[in-house]
């Protein structure tokens, strides 16, 4: 078995783990930091907005010697606009000049014959009105609203409103990151970069989820055994599906980086970079903050429940007594074996990747195969 695979059985054990709830007030400063960055980013820099969402003229080039760089300056010296300028695969060259009227469009395309040195009946010129991307920014935040709001209603009816909260408050922690990379960056913003942000809503929440599903497992009876606190159990749920959430990640990741950092790099396919820079921060972001945020959070919402506070002092005045008496403590330090000799306080129908990692349960699963006693 590999070292990471190993690693993984020991986190699903619960032999092995980090305490994330523990040290939650850490990561929850560090992504605020991040998110203040990005917002920053947003207002002092401000998004590079497409030639679709502010107008302007696309203008086709055939083949011409001169250089990307000397075509841009005479873009731009014709329009008085800035330009973008990409190589075409036939030699040829693609100019994008925002803010341009048909009247306008006319005069740069015959300035451009000029200073190309090509015919200028061979450029071909497409206008793009503002209006139109007005119009799919419009759509795009209406489909962006439907989707959170069916987020949140079905988290809430699947696992409980906390979670549901925990999960939208991670979402829009990801798209904050994502559009303020943009600001920072200075990629521009296409529809191609909306179809970017829309689809790493459900990489982000695919992570959450997962992780909330081992949570609401191991959860289920909580209250009747005193071996355990809510975070404890939602610390063991990070770490026994934080192998998984990683490979995940990375297999995720690596085609997308293929595509910005070869192809919009290496190879200066320009065009690929708006939708891969949104793949590639969503993805990452979002595994963080499923790890993170979300399950962090909804310990901390869980825990201000009346009946959570008091399995909480319950269980640490159990473990006090136990301390006072020199007797060992029960807890999250304990091995897969420990609640071999209390079944009375196993947690009923808890997962061994949560609480009660090793345990068969009633109606639970069975125990991997040479780990403790059979009954």
């Amino acid at each position: 078995m590999s070292r990471l695979g190993a690693l993984g059985a020991r986190l699903y054990r619960g032999e092995v783990g980090y305490d994330f709830i523990g040290k939650r007030k850490f990561w929850y400063a560090l992504s605020i930091l991040i998110t203040i960055a990005a917002i920053a980013g947003v207002m002092v820099r401000g998004l590079n907005m497409g030639i679709e969402f502010k107008g302007g003229a696309v203008f086709t080039v055939p083949s011409t010697s001169v250089s990307v760089t000397q075509a841009r300056t005479d873009a731009q010296e014709a329009s008085g606009h800035d330009a973008i300028v990409q190589k075409l695969g036939n030699g040829g060259m693609r100019i994008q000049v925002t803010e341009l009227d048909t009247k306008q469009a006319d005069s740069v395309r015959t300035q451009l014959a000029k200073d190309l040195n090509v015919d200028e009946a061979k450029i071909n010129a497409e206008l793009v009105g503002p209006s139109w991307g007005a119009t799919i920014a419009n759509k795009a935040w209406t489909g962006l609203g439907i989707f959170m709001v069916l987020v949140v209603i079905y988290l809430a009816i699947a696992f409980e409103w906390r979670m549901a909260v925990a999960a939208l408050v991670a979402l829009i922690h990801d798209l904050t990151i994502t559009v303020g990379v943009y600001a920072l960056v200075g990629f521009e913003v296409t529809p191609g970069t909306v179809i970017g942000l829309l689809t790493i809503l459900g990489y982000s929440l695919y992570d959450t989820v997962v992780v909330f599903d081992s949570l609401k497992e191991g959860s289920n009876g909580i209250t009747k055994q005193t071996r355990w606190t809510y975070s404890e159990i939602a610390n063991r749920s990070i770490n026994s599906t934080l192998v998984r959430s990683i490979n995940t990640t990375v297999v995720a990741l690596l085609p997308v980086a293929g595509l910005l950092f070869i192809g919009g790099g290496f190879l200066g396919a320009g065009m690929l970079n708006d939708i891969s820079l949104s793949l590639f921060v969503g993805l990452a972001a979002g595994a963080y903050s499923s790890i993170f945020i979300a399950t962090p959070l909804v310990a901390d919402l869980k825990e201000r429940d009346p009946q959570i506070k008091a399995l909480k002092k319950r269980v640490l005045a159990k473990r006090a007594s136990a301390a006072a008496k020199g007797e060992p403590a029960e807890g999250p330090s304990d091995g897969a074996d420990a609640l071999e000799d209390a079944p009375e306080d196993v947690v009923p129908g808890a997962a061994p990747a949560a609480a009660v990692a090793g345990q068969r349960g009633r109606g639970g699963r069975g125990r991997p195969s040479g780990s403790g006693r059979r009954r």
